[in-house]
C-alpha cells in the first residue's frame, strides 16, 4: 500500500489555479517534513517546495516562489500545494513526498504515485 495519495491534479488555462492535496497513512507522518516534486515529460524530477512537521518552515524552489504556497493540515498527516498564476512550464506529474527530503538530489524517502496537472496555454 503507498502510503501517500495525492489528489486534485487537473487541467486549467494559464494563469488559474489549482490545489494539490496530499494524505498519508499508515505510518507517522505527522513527524515527517513532507514535500513536493514534479517532473515533466522529458525533464529530470525537480523539488518544489518542502515543510517541516509542525508546519512553521517552508522551502521553495525559485521558480515557484509567489506562486505557490506549501501548508499541513491541523492534524499534520495531510500537506497542501495551492498554485496560483500557473503557466504552461508548470505542466508535470506532481509527487508528493514524506521523510528525509533531500532537494539537491531530488530524493526522498517515500513517495506518492503522482498526480497530472496541465496548464493550457
Amino acid at each position: 500500500q503507498v502510503p501517500l495519495a495525492e489528489s486534485g491534479g487537473g487541467l486549467v488555462q494559464a494563469g488559474g489555479s489549482l490545489r494539490l492535496s496530499c494524505s498519508a497513512s499508515g505510518r507517522p507522518f505527522t513527524s515527517y517534513p513532507m514535500g513536493w516534486f514534479r517532473q515533466a515529460p522529458g525533464n529530470e524530477r525537480e523539488f518544489v517546495a518542502d515543510i517541516d512537521w509542525s508546519g512553521s518552515i517552508t522551502n521553495y524552489a525559485d521558480f515557484v516562489k509567489g506562486r505557490f504556497t506549501i501548508s499541513r493540515g491541523n492534524a499534520k498527516n495531510t500537506v497542501y500545494l495551492q498554485m496560483n498564476s500557473l503557466k504552461p512550464e508548470d505542466t508535470a506529474v506532481y509527487y508528493c513526498v514524506a521523510g528525509n527530503i533531500r532537494r539537491g538530489h531530488n530524493a526522498a524517502d517515500y513517495w506518492g504515485q503522482g498526480t497530472q496537472v496541465t496548464v493550457s496555454s
